[in-house]
């Protein structure tokens, strides 16, 4: 199976009566008008499908400039042409037979011993948990065989999140669990072309030409960067720029059987399948500061030498307290710390402010997703859809210090609000332990809508200020919340007469917290006029 020629990917392909319908199809036919997305059993295969299309397109069918960008953006190429684009690359996409197989170790691993295909799932138990019997909430048994396609997919999609593996078992090249954001057309029914070309970067004069059959560009091509010794690691001087999309940490060799059964992922028949694979330890160290085209990244601008970190999934999810880091480049403190929002966002901010595209607010939004790990261990798969708006490079210093600001004082209020929860629930809060994240997570969705609503206020405003009455109902929003969350937790049952005074004291500290000293400099910064507490 070669991934360049072979039907193996599966689409949502739109039907004349305006069905969906699910079809397994060449990767050309990403650039068919009914072809919308990518029908992919797992959501991280989903977001994986993503990336492995747009690097494929970005290495072998990048725009010159930003005009031939929207030549191809206005009228998509045909297959033909894209076919003769990635034939370039054929050789190095091959699934199966004899020499360099896609994102699989040059070498064949024979001394390795097998282990099951399901390892190659970034949440499936490790073999320590399988053998302490560890697995009561990700259960074993997972993906035991895989169809060809879906066993490669299973393999890139590991490669790009790699989290800690154990001794010598690397993590990628953004760290484990990265996040992932995507610019996305608004309209959820856009031909999938779009989707993917919203993500393409115009090519810089300062960008060299790929070689094709370099394994500083594909590294499966040549052998492996061993780094069992200090010294070896893997620095972003040492590869091409592209090489960021295929990276690989991990020595894996698939075992593919030549017989007919079921996938375990898809319940469908198929001719050939995965059940084991091959691994070892050592591969490429990824070392350095990366800045790969599709991560947020913060740089600590006090510590030089120190990397750059990409931004990942942390519990809770992914909410507006992390938007600016996602959407806007600059440094909110001072010059203490540089964030950079992810390159393709970068790109499509200057294609639009350059009059290629229209105002972004009206064609595109940004899609985060990716893993919360917890070293080995998968915690959860976020994925969140969030607004994207037009902001010229001059400006986004300025809009991201008021951002910052609308998102202190939310933090300010949330944490009144689960500091006298836990003082309602517990005598000695301080010493409480257990996962409260649930109110964060109540907090920042019940807030959010105001909050993107004070942006775009912000946004379009010719001053970029809020204006009082603005900043009043931003203030009015958290107060209510934090306060009806209080009421909800604390005060749904009665309980007895001395718990129930404690309670009440609790919220008469969470009142006075949400009209304290932060308060009250936001209101005389915004010119409100001081709103008296409530009693």
């Amino acid at each position: 199976m070669n991934l360049l020629k072979d039907p193996w990917l599966i689409f949502k392909v739109q039907q004349p009566d305006g069905s969906l319908v699910e079809q397994t199809l060449p990767i050309t036919a990403i650039t068919k008008p009914e072809v919308i997305d990518f029908a992919l059993p797992r959501a991280d295969f989903q977001g994986a499908a993503y990336q492995f299309v747009i690097g494929l397109l970005q290495t072998c069918f990048a725009p010159d400039d930003e005009f031939e960008w929207e030549d191809n953006y206005l009228e998509p190429p045909t297959e033909e042409v894209l076919q003769k684009a990635f034939s370039k690359a054929e050789h190095a996409f091959n699934a199966i037979g004899d020499g360099p197989l896609f994102m699989q170790d040059f070498d064949c691993l024979d001394d390795a011993k097998p282990t099951s295909i399901s390892g190659l799932l970034i949440e499936a138990p490790g073999g320590n948990g399988l053998k302490l019997n560890t697995d009561h909430f990700v259960k074993r048994g997972i993906g035991e065989a895989m169809s060809l396609p879906l066993a490669v997919l299973a393999l890139f999609t590991l490669q790009i999140n790699a989290p800690s593996g154990g001794q010598g078992h690397r993590t990628g090249l953004r760290g484990g669990g990265p996040l992932t954001t995507l610019v996305m057309p608004q309209q959820e029914r856009a031909p999938l072309w779009r989707k993917l070309w919203f993500n393409i970067t115009p090519k810089n004069d300062s960008d060299s030409e790929p070689d094709f059959d370099s394994d500083t560009l594909f590294p499966w091509l040549g052998k492996t960067r061993v780094s069992a010794k200090k010294g070896s690691e893997t620095y972003q001087k040492d590869v091409h720029p592209l090489h960021m999309f295929w990276a690989m940490p991990r020595r894996i060799r698939l075992i593919v059987e030549d017989v007919a059964g079921e996938c375990s992922l898809t319940g469908k028949s198929c001719s050939q399948l995965v059940k084991l694979y091959k691994t070892q330890n050592y591969g490429a160290n990824y070392a350095g500061s990366w800045s790969h085209p599709l991560t947020p990244y913060k740089r600590d601008l006090k510590k030089p030498d120190q990397e750059d970190l990409s931004i990942k999934g942390q519990p809770g999810g992914i909410t507006y307290k992390i938007w600016d880091v996602l959407t806007l480049t600059g440094s909110p403190d001072g010059g203490k710390t540089q964030q950079m929002c992810a390159r393709v966002v970068r790109s499509f901010n200057n294609l639009v402010n350059d009059d290629i595209l229209e105002d972004v607010t009206a064609q595109a939004r940004l899609w985060v997703f990716g893993y919360d790990m917890d070293n080995m261990k998968a915690r959860g798969w976020y994925s969140e859809i969030m607004p994207l708006y037009q902001v010229p490079s001059a400006k986004q210093q300025h809009i991201l210090g008021h951002i910052k600001e609308l998102q202190s004082i939310a933090n300010d209020a949330l944490w009144h609000c689960r500091s006298q929860i836990k003082a309602a629930w517990f005598d000695k809060p301080g010493d409480a332990k257990g996962d409260f994240s649930f109110i964060d997570t109540a907090f920042w969705q019940q807030t959010q809508s105001a909050f993107f609503a004070a942006v775009q206020q912000l946004m379009s405003s010719d001053s970029l200020y809020l204006t009082s009455m603005e900043a009043k109902q931003w203030l009015f929003t958290l107060r209510n919340v934090a306060l009806s969350l209080f009421d909800e937790y604390a005060l749904s049952e009665l309980g007895s007469e001395r718990s129930m005074a404690k309670r009440i004291g609790a919220r008469k500290s969470l009142l006075k917290g949400l009209y304290s000293k932060s308060f009250k400099n936001f209101e005389k910064e915004h010119q409100i006029e001081p709103i008296k507490e409530a009693k």
